[in-house]
């Protein structure tokens, strides 16, 4: 996995977290589910200070990857800093780098489509400081969504109504909810070092019926979130 530096001359942005009960599983590490809030209030709040955000801009996430370097254990409040990473014709990756008061240290890679105000897919330009941070770097929105092989075992995952954003879809860090509750499940070791992924493909509605089918090979961890059929996003870890 290779992660882009933060640029020395062009835009990022930063905010300081505190992380709360919640945030936090029964042995007190920073859940991915809570990372994933985290990244995802700190992109909204840079979008909309630079007037890449609502009414006119929607960002939809299409693969975001995360290597916990350093498991947050200890932590109780975290820095969350951004910047663009690259830019393609209606997408663009997004950077984050997570440092912990007592030394959790999280870094994530991310691509991210962008939508006009009338939710359909739009050219990004005039892209300004954001151009410049990305350095002429380019994104592919390109993502493997495997079918689970047959002996995959399958879970119903019900969804609530508190899983549904203002947009209508599942949001992406439920789904590191249903990753957590089956990593916790199946007894692995989470207070170590993971690398971890999550692409989304056609995006999760509350009326859908859901299940999630999970494998392992090797010392990796997949798990599909199979919907009508057909993977609408898929997981893993290792």
């Amino acid at each position: 996995m290779t992660f882009v530096d933060r640029p020395t001359s062009a835009r990022s942005f930063a905010v300081r977290r505190s992380i709360r009960l919640a945030d936090m599983d029964s042995r007190g590490r920073l859940r991915l589910d809570a990372v994933a809030r985290y990244l995802q209030d700190t992109a909204i709040e840079d979008v909309l200070e630079t007037g890449w955000g609502l009414p006119d801009h929607l960002w939809f996430i299409r693969r975001i990857e995360v290597e916990v370097e350093a498991p947050f254990l200890e932590d109780r409040s975290v820095e969350v800093v951004t910047w663009c990473s690259g830019v393609a014709a209606i997408a663009a990756g997004r950077r984050w780098s997570l440092r912990g008061d007592a030394g959790g240290r999280i870094e994530v890679e991310s691509v991210w489509i962008h939508l006009g105000p009338d939710a359909r897919p739009a050219r990004i330009e005039h892209f300004g400081a954001y151009a410049d941070a990305a350095g002429g770097r380019h994104v592919s929105t390109k993502i493997e969504l495997p079918d689970p092989p047959p002996p995959a075992a399958r879970f119903a995952w019900p969804l609530r109504s508190t899983d549904v954003d203002l947009h209508g879809h599942v949001n992406n860090a439920v789904h590191w909810q249903a990753v957590e509750h089956r990593l916790e499940g199946l007894g692995l070791d989470l207070r170590r070092p993971l690398s971890a992924r999550l692409d989304y493909g056609d995006p999760l509605s509350l009326d859908d019926t859901v299940e999630l089918a999970e494998w392992l090979d090797g010392g990796e961890y997949s798990v599909a979130f199979v919907a009508g059929g057909r993977t609408k996003a898929f997981a893993a870890v290792t």
